[in-house]
């Protein structure tokens, strides 16, 4: 029954014309195969400039259980979450109670535990991740969670395909898919420095301030500034920023 309902699903995604229609029917069928709740994430780059930065994603969708969210946030847990954790790593669909064992010598395995107790009592007692890969790495992600549910290989691998289908779709819908299918017009990688001072050009300051933030002269930073420049195949300074924000290089 699943496996028609989820086939049936790619085929509307493709149809829905909007987001609304795709967030109305990927709900439904989530909560046909026993789901109550979901949540479909975008990640978002991580700022090179602070030290230990928190994973950082965007919902595109979502239900959840009463609370639940303002508790995750105010205890910090996504420091510590075991699926978080396991994702950035993962190159196929998992289920919680796996990400769980795979941390089970961490120095943070009792806050994980505390977590999942947690989050049991709010009524997520298990679940599973459909992680979105693009070229350089994990882009979004679809997480299942409620009673226990057990999926068979077919189930999960038609799981996975809602998950990239729902994600780009959505992307689509909100004119926000091509910044991430655009490949960059350079072919070097940027590098830390590079995206440090990006991040500190974005927020406004000159290169004399980078240069005492960086401690390095403003000589060199301008040396970056151009480096960059050519990189991005950029005019200025200005166009460096937009087209960085565009290409996800910061936000």
């Amino acid at each position: 029954m699943n496996i028609n309902l989820l086939i049936q699903l790619l085929i509307i995604l493709e149809e829905s014309p909007n987001p609304r229609a795709v967030v109305t029917e990927l709900e439904q069928v989530i909560k046909d195969c026993g789901f109550e709740y979901y949540g479909l994430l975008r990640h978002l780059p991580q700022n090179p400039v602070q030290q230990n930065p928190e994973p950082r994603a965007a919902a595109l969708a979502g239900r959840w259980p009463e609370q639940w969210p303002q508790i995750y946030t105010a205890k910090k847990y996504v420091l510590v979450d075991p699926m978080v954790r396991y994702l950035v790593h993962a190159q196929r669909p998992f289920r919680w109670r796996e990400s769980l064992a795979a941390f089970g010598k961490d120095a943070q395995q009792r806050r994980m535990e505390q977590m999942m107790v947690d989050a049991f009592g709010h009524g997520l007692e298990d679940g599973y991740i459909f992680p979105v890969h693009g070229r350089n790495g994990i882009l979004g992600s679809l997480s299942l969670a409620g009673k226990p549910v057990e999926l068979s290989p077919v189930e999960i691998a038609l799981f996975e395909a809602v998950a990239r289908k729902s994600f780009w779709r959505l992307l689509e819908l909100k004119d926000e898919a091509q910044a991430l299918e655009t490949v960059l017009p350079a072919d070097t990688p940027l590098t830390r420095r590079e995206m440090e001072i990006l991040h500190y050009l974005a927020e406004g300051m000159t290169s004399m301030e980078i240069s005492k933030m960086l401690k390095i002269s403003n000589h060199t930073v301008d040396w970056y500034m151009n480096g960059l420049q050519n990189k991005l195949k950029a005019k200025n300074r200005q166009q460096a920023v937009a087209l960085a924000f565009r290409h996800r290089l910061i936000s």
